[in-house]
């Protein structure tokens, strides 16, 4: 479960040739996470291969299709909490997946109408999308980057064209970091990144659960390692939570994604397999 891939062919925004031959190379036969994404958040932008995929998915875990709107409804929350009560106007959103509702610029520039947000992912779909909907209002900035985050270094070289990296960025991670497997040193990945920003900056991010109904889980895991392009790997609390090594967890901590400042009561029961939390670098 993601909204979005980690990116697997680095490369510059403005590299229109490789973007435009990894458009024209796309298979629609295949099914990739973000148009998976797509469809069990009930949109458009997938094909039969996706939707045989998520299907696989929902049959190993009916509860996924709440986990993904928990993880956006969580998204929208933990920006206006940045954006309002922390202040933050410099956004770094990394795995942007398909354009749904309340993505983050659309809600920090509802309460900071100036802030600057920078979107990454390297699906050519999600790239198309997000430059056509993803559009700034008139008094703030949005910039997309086709880039890789198992090679963070050049994303944050290419977010310093939007972003003030001497000014505090909160950088969002959320339904991604799964997509990261433990050979490619997700912990050092986060380390670059957590370097790259000054203190007062944070840390948004969510992640499947292996250890919220675990058999299922494991399951849902195998499905869609068996049917989609990316391999995924779903972890526990205590291994998400040495993403955050090193900074200030904001209240409650790193909990279930409806019980991260749920804006109603009612929020707090729904059935999620997601870790949320949010960090503040000091």
């Amino acid at each position: 479960m993601t909204e979005a891939t980690p990116a697997t062919a680095g490369g510059h925004g403005d590299d229109m040739d490789s973007y435009a031959s990894r458009f024209a190379a796309f298979d629609t036969n295949e099914a990739h996470i973000a148009r998976v994404y797509d469809y069990w958040l009930g949109g458009k932008d997938n094909f039969a291969a996706d939707r045989a995929a998520g299907d696989a998915v929902i049959q190993a875990y009916p509860g996924v299709t709440a986990t993904v709107r928990a993880n956006r409804a969580v998204l929208a929350r933990m920006v206006r909490y940045l954006a309002g009560e922390a202040g933050i106007v410099q956004f770094l959103d990394i795995g942007t997946g398909i354009p749904a509702a309340n993505n983050t610029h659309e809600v920090a520039q509802s309460i900071t109408p100036d802030a600057r947000v920078v979107y990454v992912d390297n699906d050519p779909i999600v790239l198309a999308h997000a430059r056509a909907l993803l559009t700034s209002g008139p008094v703030g900035v949005t910039s997309y980057l086709d880039a890789d985050l198992r090679d963070p270094g050049p994303i944050v070289d290419q977010a310093a064209n939007t972003l003030d990296f001497s000014r505090p960025v909160a950088v969002m991670l959320m339904g991604v970091m799964h997509l990261i497997g433990d050979e490619d040193d997700p912990v050092g990945i986060l380390a670059t990144l957590k370097q790259a920003v000054p203190p007062g900056s944070y840390l948004a991010l969510s992640h499947p659960a292996a250890d919220i109904d675990a058999d299922a889980m494991a399951n849902a895991q195998q499905r869609q390692n068996q049917t989609q392009v990316e391999q995924v790997k779903f972890r526990r609390h205590a291994e998400v939570a040495r993403f955050f090594e090193g900074l200030e967890m904001v209240e409650p901590g790193l909990v279930r994604g409806p019980e991260w400042h749920p804006d109603t009561p009612g929020e707090t029961p729904a059935q999620a397999a997601l870790w949320a939390g949010l960090g503040r670098k000091v």
